[in-house]
């Protein structure tokens, strides 16, 4: 997948259809989602993930059907608003609603936070359904490419293995397309050690920093990942809760220097 540049801006979705926070008017939340996409674009970032991220406290799978309703439905207006390649996040970790939003879309990517392994969450035990995953693709006749973490964010994997036994699995075993390396939690700075150690286990894997770059930091991210995913830094304030602001975008990728 070629990118313009290595900077993926996270569109925060506000609270869907039945979650705590809802507020009651979709037409907001697609707006807002829109709205936030093309300052991405405008800033000259290389592509969007849509996540629900409002949605707190999340399943850790099998998400109702309203939830993905929406989620396609915020998914293809950010898709006809921009040109940017669209990916699909659907917390805390169902891979399977995230193929149908990107089959119904079409979408390039979608992330999965857990897709091997067991992993220790906020919202209990999370298991890895990697050959569900795969076959499921497969079935729907789809060229999406998957973006797993690794050690994921907000979780404690319950495999004692290093974080290049992690990576290696979900790209030979699990058969990841790509790697997201993240800090502890939203907003943390990813370890330039963990992205020089993995990177160095697989050369040729595409490999991405999922939190915590800023425009100081990203010239050394980029030594060792093709690309950074970023939300809160591009956010008016560096508040995760605050619209995209272009400006911010458009620091950043002149700071990835390329």
């Amino acid at each position: 997948m070629e990118f313009r540049s290595p900077v993926v801006g996270v569109v925060h979705l506000l609270p869907l259809p039945g979650a705590p926070r809802w507020g009651g008017a979709m037409a907001k939340v697609v707006d807002a989602a829109v709205r936030d996409a093309r300052a991405y674009e405008k800033g000259g970032a290389g592509a969007v993930v849509v996540e629900n991220f409002g949605d707190a406290p999340f399943f850790k799978e099998g998400l109702p059907p309203e939830t993905v309703a929406a989620m396609a439905r915020c998914a293809a207006a950010v898709r006809d608003a921009v040109k940017l390649p669209l990916g699909v996040n659907c917390l805390r970790n169902d891979a399977r609603a995230a193929l149908g939003v990107a089959a119904a879309c079409g979408a390039a990517f979608v992330r999965v936070n857990v897709h091997a392994g067991v992993t220790a969450t906020d919202q209990g035990l999370v298991e890895g359904r990697a050959a569900e995953t795969l076959r499921a693709r497969a079935a729907l006749g789809l060229d999406t490419l998957i973006w797993a973490d690794v050690h994921v964010k907000h979780g404690r994997p319950l495999f004692a293995g290093t974080i290049t036994q992690a990576a290696c699995d979900l790209v030979e075993r699990a058969g990841a397309d790509a790697v997201i390396v993240s800090g502890a939690a939203t907003g943390a700075a990813t370890e330039l050690s963990d992205l020089r150690t993995v990177r160095a286990a697989l050369p040729d894997a595409f490999l991405l920093a999922g939190s915590g770059v800023r425009k100081e930091t990203i010239g050394d991210v980029l030594l060792y990942a093709d690309a950074v995913i970023v939300g809160t830094a591009l956010k008016r304030g560096g508040k995760t809760t605050n619209p995209v602001d272009p400006a911010r975008v458009r620091t950043l990728v002149r700071a990835a220097g390329r």
